[in-house]
């Protein structure tokens, strides 16, 4: 029984021995491996510029109605915050003093062009004086020009809309007395399609866009620079506008310039004064290399690691021609199919060595001195032996299985 016992306990070990041996040489890995880099493969782009502002929408054209002439509104013709049409009627101003004047201005007007025919044969024939014939023209345009006067006034009492657009409240309503001396303002009419868009850039982008234009390096689409509109909760406009202008002065306060752009509003979302987010897109940069911002080193000389062939690592100076968003836009310095380092230099450094391993930037980082994980040969995490747990799940099996042989050997 004991000698059986003693057996038992002898091939159990022997198992376990025999085990950790073979996982001993899997386990071990060799010291002093190159450390990994993670890097990205110049790609030559044409890479689009956008430039994020804030701007406030104004309405292209504004046109306040006031009274031309004076008198009481009788009618009010329109209904508040609708569209009108240019010549659409708006109010009624009593008219009757205004078409008295016009009758009468008629009236003298008509006796004035009797008189002028009935005269002309006369002068010509020499039977009045020309001093006689003078005062009859002059007589004839001035009642001309009086009738002139009293149609005008006329049709000033009936206020006209006088560009097409969004009318806004009335000012004065039925009964009221309006006057062209007071200027009496009755409404505002606001065209808002198209729009404007105000807003500021700093001098030294204007004048670097300006440059990079004039150089051919930025290239507008269609001739034109575009602009995107987004909303407070960032959604995007359907429509795009296009900048149309740049103030030819700087602030001397803010260093800013006044840009202007227009953007269609053919179904009126967009209202004159609404503050919204501009964004100067669609400018390009032909042959321009993009990559993160933790990857150049910025100073007097602009400059990124770059791995050789052989896995040795160098600078390299490049020209940054601007940003977008958290990448820096290279112009200049680098090749296609260079590979930048964009992380673990700091491992690097502290184990001084001369050459690097290489992986695609965005991988999980191994310990120091590890292959990149998924490698060809690795099975499962970097730096664990494959198969591992095989020699464990045999010897537990072996030591649950011998009390069942050792009873039946009993």
């Amino acid at each position: 029984m004991t000698h059986i016992r003693l057996l038992k306990y002898t091939a159990i070990a022997l198992a376990t021995v025999a085990a950790l041996t073979a996982c001993k040489p899997k386990q071990q890995q060799p010291q002093g491996g190159l450390p990994v880099v993670s890097v990205i493969e110049a790609k030559p782009e044409t890479v689009k510029l956008n430039t994020a502002l804030t701007g406030r929408l104004e309405a292209s054209r504004v046109a306040e109605v006031r009274a031309r002439v004076q008198g009481v509104v009788l009618k009010r013709l329109f209904e508040e915050g609708s569209q009108v049409k240019q010549g659409q009627p708006l109010f009624l101003i009593d008219d009757a003093p205004y078409r008295a004047a016009k009758a009468s201005a008629q009236a003298v007007f008509d006796k004035a062009r009797a008189d002028m025919n009935r005269m002309k044969p006369l002068m010509e024939a020499g039977a009045i004086s020309r001093q006689e014939w003078d005062a009859i023209v002059q007589g004839y345009q001035v009642a001309k020009s009086n009738l002139e006067t009293a149609n005008i006034n006329f049709s000033y009492a009936h206020v006209t809309a006088p560009i097409s657009g969004r009318i806004g409240r009335a000012e004065v309503s039925e009964g009221a007395l309006v006057s062209p001396n007071a200027a009496t303002l009755m409404a505002t009419i606001h065209q808002d399609n198209p729009l404007y868009i105000n807003f500021t850039q700093s001098a030294d982008e204007v004048m670097k866009m300006r440059r990079d234009i004039a150089s051919g390096k930025i290239t507008a689409i269609d001739g034109e620079i575009p602009v995107r509109v987004f909303f407070n909760d960032g959604t995007e406009y359907e429509h795009t506008g296009k900048l149309l202008f740049t103030d030819p002065t700087v602030n001397a306060t803010t260093g800013q310039v006044s840009l202007r752009a227009v953007i269609p509003n053919p179904d009126n979302i967009l209202f004159a004064g609404l503050f919204v987010s501009v964004e100067i897109a669609n400018t390009e940069i032909p042959n321009a290399i993009v990559l993160p911002q933790q990857a150049v080193t910025r100073g007097q000389t602009d400059v990124v690691m770059i791995v050789n062939k052989d896995g040795s690592y160098a600078p390299r100076p490049v020209v940054v021609s601007g940003q977008q968003g958290n990448n820096w836009i290279i112009t200049g310095g680098l090749n296609q199919g260079d590979k930048v380092i964009i992380d673990g230099m700091a491992i690097v450094q502290m184990m001084g060595a001369k050459q690097v391993q290489t992986k695609p930037w965005g991988v999980d980082m191994p310990p120091a001195g590890m292959p990149p994980r998924g490698q060809a040969g690795q099975g499962g995490q970097a730096g664990q032996p494959e198969n591992k747990g095989q020699p464990e799940n045999h010897s537990e099996n072996a030591e649950q299985r011998q009390p069942e042989t050792s009873a039946k050997t009993e």
